[in-house]
């Protein structure tokens, strides 16, 4: 009988294909905070946090940022514009503002 257990070197386990699918498909999460203090007194707080993972994976735990960010959705983009009627309100609201710095004035 032979028993000799066998030495598994890291090439022989995984590729970069297997772990990049494994990484995405469960994502990876990484959090920290940075606090910088003088005299007990926080003078800047920063909140660092990197989600990886696949977009079906991001949908999948209810994230969707992308969807409603201009920068990255032209549907977005579409609903960032201003309604007209907007423009008329803002039109109107302009003018009365107007008048009544004419009014106010002094001769």
């Amino acid at each position: 009988m032979n028993d000799k257990k066998r030495l598994t070197h890291s090439t022989d386990s995984t590729t970069v294909a297997d772990l990049l699918e494994r990484l995405l498909d469960k994502g990876v999460v990484i959090s920290g905070d940075i606090r910088i203090r003088l005299v007990e007194v926080e003078l800047l707080t920063l909140e660092i946090r990197l989600l990886i993972c696949s977009v079906d994976k991001a949908l999948e735990m209810g994230l969707d940022w992308w969807s409603g960010n201009p920068a990255f959705s032209s549907r977005a983009r579409q609903q960032a514009l201003p309604a007209p009627d907007l423009e008329d309100r803002l039109k109107r609201l302009e003018a009365r503002l107007e008048s009544q710095a004419t009014v106010s004035e002094p001769l």
